[in-house]
């Protein structure tokens, strides 16, 4: 009994000590590379790794965006194809269906066959029968934005500046939208300026672009438009949707930011960082008309953020004067001889916005009203011009 245990035992070590076998070697002689610390890396290794991770970025990018632009490119060749068919042939509705079935059955892996998308197809080919067009600008464009404009815009050269400007800010489809809805296209650069005598060449184009007129506060509600210190809570509560309007490349800084100038206190009111302009910009509230004397406070401002805030690398700081209304010709007399880079330009909400265009200028304002009730409940009615006859 004894010399079968011996034995026993002797078959399970030779279990043991036998090295197992794992894909033709063995596990003692295979090996498993392990990352290395960074601090056993070459000093440029974080540099090698960026310019790495950046250059798959954009390759990635520009695949996706190949894919998109031959997706793009084969829905106008359909559309073009119906279109064609409907012409020579007089395919109806019911061609399109049989289609849109034969087509998803050939490719079942393939989206985008319905039939309405293929009535889309039809309608893309329609609103653009120039392809260099397609290809230079819409192409560029994911097929939800290209839907947008096809149902929301008939004029050809206006879906050109928004699928632009599309491209330029990444608008999705629904800020697209909301960009058509308000009209971007009437405003986008209208506020007045003295960039070209302040800034330049090259800054000044861009900068131009960046400001609009007017602007539309609509999302504030019931913020009492007549005083600044409430708007100004109101845009900041609804800070998305106040940058959406503001447009891209805005970032926010703070509100009645703290200037401690001479031993006096000023704050101002909105302040940002424009990521492409690489600068400060100072924005000014006003519930009111513009007044010459708003430019001067402005340039003030101007003036202690170049000295106080502003880093070396930035380029000067620009200031933006939003008011309820404005003297075109009082306003560029104001800006003339400024040498501060300084936009004007009106605000709106929602309750003016509203108004038909006819009746715009014609209603009594809020001010208007209370020095109405002030003259009734003083007793004192002042007479028309009939009564003073």
């Amino acid at each position: 009994m004894a010399r079968t245990r011996n034995i026993a035992v002797k078959k399970t070590e030779s279990k043991i000590d036998k090295p197992r076998r794992v894909l033709g070697r063995t596990r003692e002689s295979a090996t498993f590379p392990a990352s290395g610390s960074l601090i056993d890396m070459p000093a440029n290794y974080g540099e090698l790794l960026q310019e790495l991770k950046e250059r798959i970025g954009r390759e990635r990018l520009r695949t996706i965006l190949a894919a998109n632009t031959s997706m793009i490119l084969m829905y106008w060749d359909i559309g073009q194809s119906i279109l064609k068919r409907q012409g020579q042939e007089g395919w109806g509705a019911h061609v399109i269906d049989r289609l849109s079935m034969d087509l998803r059955k050939s490719f079942p892996s393939m989206c985008g066959f319905s039939p309405r998308n293929l009535k889309y197809m039809r309608a893309f080919a329609t609103a653009w029968p120039d392809i260099t067009i397609v290809q230079r600008v819409v192409a560029q464009l994911p097929w939800r934005q290209n839907i947008a404009l096809i149902e929301r815009l008939k004029k050809p050269d206006l879906r050109v500046w928004y699928a632009e400007q599309t491209i330029l800010h990444g608008w999705s489809k629904d800020i697209l939208t909301l960009q058509i809805e308000k009209m971007a296209h009437e405003r986008h650069g209208k506020a007045i300026t003295n960039f070209p005598l302040t800034l330049p060449p090259s800054d000044s184009d861009m900068a131009a672009q960046v400001f609009k007129d007017p602007y539309l506060f609509d999302f504030i509600g019931t913020a009492d438009a007549r005083r600044e210190r409430e708007v100004e809570v109101a845009l900041v509560t609804h800070i998305q949707q106040f940058l959406l309007e503001m447009g891209t490349g805005f970032a926010f800084v703070g509100r009645q930011v703290h200037l401690e100038i001479g031993d006096h206190d000023y704050y101002i009111d909105l302040l940002f960082y424009h990521l492409k302009l690489r600068c400060f910009v100072v924005v000014e509230l006003k519930a009111v008309p513009f007044e010459p004397g708003f430019v001067g406070q402005l340039n003030l401002y101007l003036s202690a953020v170049d000295d106080l805030l502003r880093h070396p690398d930035d380029k000067p700081t620009i200031g933006l004067l939003l008011c309820r209304s404005k003297n075109k010709m009082v306003v560029e007399y104001a800006l003339r001889d400024l040498r501060k880079p300084i936009g004007v330009a009106s605000w709106e909400t929602k309750i003016v916005k509203s108004l038909p265009k006819e009746l715009r200028g014609t209603l009594p304002t809020i001010e208007e009203l209370e020095r109405e009730l002030e003259v009734v409940e003083s007793g004192s009615v002042s007479t028309g011009p009939e009564d003073a006859s």
